[in-house]
C-alpha cells in the first residue's frame, strides 16, 4: 500500500486534514442567541496533522516537538531558555521550587521566609509558597486595573521578604516599572506569573518587551482556554543560566544530571563524579540534588503547540479588537458598571474583559450575572475573588502561615461586584455586540 514510512505518514495526515475539514471545522455561522463561551480552543488541521504526526513516532515523552517548540517560543518572547510543563500550576510550582534551592546562597527562599503577593487572583501564584513553608503576605489591589496596589509595596516589606510573585490579571499587566524597582532596591526575585498575559507588551525606560521577561522567572499556561493552547501544559522561561539549571533539576525529578530525555553520558562524566555521601563514580542519571517532580510536557502536546505559536500573533490582534469592540459597546453603561483601563505603559494581549458592578448603582453582580448567563453569555468571576475567604484557608486561617499587609478593601469590593467575558480569537463581531447588548439590558432590567 505505501512505499516507505515518509509516503505513509503523509497519506495518513492527509485523511487526517480531510477528516478535519468534513467534521470539525465550523461551516454554520453564528446566529443571535447561540451559547457563547468565555473562550474556545481555535484550531484548524494543521494541529491534528502535526498531533497526528507525533503520534505516529510514539515517543510520548518529551521529544523532538518539545525541543522544537522551546527554541521557537523562546526565539518568540525574546529569554535565552524556556522550558515546558504539563501545566500552568506546574510552571508555577518550579518557578517557585527553583528560588528554593541551597545554590543561590543567601537568596534561597527559606521556610518562614516571606513572599509578596495578592489574594485576588488564581490561587496556584500562591500554592506553591504555602505548600513549601514560605509566608505569602496579601496586598491589595487596583481597580479599574485589577492589579497589585504598588503604593503598598514598602508597607508589605519585612527583613524576611525574599520574593514578588503575581500574575498579570487577564492581560492587563501589573505595574512592572514600580515592581521591577522595588524588587531591586531589596534584592528581591520577581516571579511573573504571565498565565493570563502571554503576549501582553511593557514598556520601561523606553524599551518595549514582552510581560514575563522583566523578571528573573516568567511563566505560561497553554490550557484550553488561554492564548494559545496545547491541552494542557505550561511553560517556565528565563535569562538566568543558574535559574535556568535549577528550572530543569525540579522539572526532572530533581536530577542533577542534564542528559536530554532518551542520551546517556551528555556531559561525559557519567561515572566518575562524587556526589554528597553517595560512593565515587555512582550513575550520575540518578544523582538527585533536589526534591523534584517529574512535570514534564508529551510530544504530542508540544506538536500541537507549535502550529498554535504560528497562529498566535493573529490571536493577539483579535484578542485586542474584540477587547475594544466591546469597551466602545459598553460605554452607555459606565454610569452602572467600572470598565477596564490598560495599565500605563502596557499593550495588553487581553484574556478576558473585567466589569464591576458600581456600589452605588444599586446592582446585584449575582442577578447580572444570572441574567447574561440565562441569554447564553457564559461569565467568570475574578477566580479567587479574595483568595483567604475560601475554605483552602480554614485551617490556617488566624494563624503565621500567611499575613496581610494593610486592608484588601478593593479585594473584598472584586469579590463582591466583579466578573468577566471573554475576548477569544473565535470570536466574531456579531458575538462581540450581543454580548454588549446583553449586558446592557442585565444592568437596566
Amino acid at each position: 500500500m505505501w512505499k516507505n514510512e515518509a509516503e505513509a505518514r503523509e497519506q495518513i495526515k492527509a485523511m487526517v486534514a480531510e477528516y478535519y475539514h468534513d467534521f470539525k471545522e465550523k461551516k454554520t455561522p453564528y446566529q443571535e442567541g447561540d451559547r457563547i463561551t468565555y473562550a474556545a480552543r481555535v484550531f484548524d488541521e494543521k494541529e491534528m496533522c502535526a498531533l497526528t504526526d507525533a503520534t505516529l513516532d510514539f515517543w510520548l515523552t518529551t521529544g523532538r516537538f518539545a525541543d522544537q517548540f522551546e527554541k521557537e517560543f523562546a526565539k518568540w518572547i525574546g529569554v535565552k531558555f524556556a522550558h515546558l510543563v504539563n501545566s500552568g500550576s506546574s510552571a508555577n510550582l518550579t518557578a517557585f521550587m527553583a528560588l528554593t534551592a541551597p545554590e543561590l546562597g543567601d537568596r534561597q527562599i527559606r521556610k518562614g521566609d516571606e513572599i509578596i503577593t495578592v489574594a485576588c487572583g488564581f490561587p496556584t501564584t500562591v500554592t506553591p509558597a504555602i505548600q513549601y513553608g514560605a509566608v505569602p503576605v496579601f496586598v491589595d489591589v487596583t481597580v479599574p486595573q485589577y492589579n497589585i496596589d504598588v503604593t503598598k509595596l514598602e508597607a508589605a516589606l519585612s527583613p524576611k521578604t525574599k520574593a514578588v510573585m503575581i500574575a498579570h490579571t487577564l492581560g492587563n499587566p501589573f505595574d512592572l516599572s514600580a515592581v521591577k524597582a522595588f524588587c531591586d532596591a531589596h534584592n528581591l526575585w520577581l516571579v511573573e506569573d504571565n498565565c493570563d498575559a502571554l503576549g501582553t507588551q511593557y514598556t520601561i525606560n523606553g524599551e518595549t518587551r514582552f510581560t514575563g521577561t522583566w523578571g528573573d522567572i516568567g511563566t505560561s499556561s497553554f490550557y484550553p482556554p488561554h492564548h494559545m493552547t496545547m491541552g494542557e501544559g505550561g511553560c517556565v522561561y528565563t535569562n538566568n543560566p543558574l535559574l535556568n539549571r535549577l528550572i530543569l533539576s525540579f522539572r526532572d525529578w530533581g536530577r542533577d544530571c542534564i542528559c536530554p530525555s532518551g542520551q546517556d553520558n551528555f556531559c561525559g562524566h557519567r561515572f566518575d563524579g562524587q556526589f554528597g555521601e553517595l560512593p565515587k563514580g555512582y550513575d550520575h542519571k540518578y544523582v538527585y540534588s533536589h526534591f523534584g517532580y517529574n512535570l514534564k510536557v508529551t510530544d504530542m502536546q508540544a506538536a500541537i503547540g507549535c502550529e498554535q505559536l504560528k497562529k498566535f500573533p493573529t490571536f493577539i490582534e483579535r484578542r485586542r479588537h474584540n477587547w475594544d469592540r466591546l469597551r466602545a459597546a459598553l460605554e452607555p453603561a459606565a454610569d452602572k458598571l467600572i470598565l477596564p483601563e490598560p495599565a500605563a505603559n502596557s499593550r495588553p494581549s487581553w484574556f478576558g474583559f473585567l466589569i464591576s458592578v458600581k456600589s452605588e448603582s444599586g446592582l446585584d453582580r449575582n442577578a447580572v450575572t444570572r441574567y447574561v448567563e440565562s441569554h447564553n453569555v457564559q461569565t467568570r468571576l475574578l477566580f479567587s475573588g479574595n483568595l483567604i475567604k475560601h475554605p483552602c484557608f480554614d485551617q490556617i486561617r488566624g494563624t503565621d502561615a500567611y499575613r496581610v499587609a494593610g486592608e484588601l478593601t478593593n479585594t473584598d469590593f472584586i469579590m463582591n461586584n466583579t466578573f468577566w467575558v471573554g475576548v477569544y480569537p473565535g470570536m466574531t463581531d456579531e458575538m462581540i455586540d450581543y454580548m454588549a447588548k446583553t449586558i446592557i439590558e442585565a444592568v437596566n432590567q
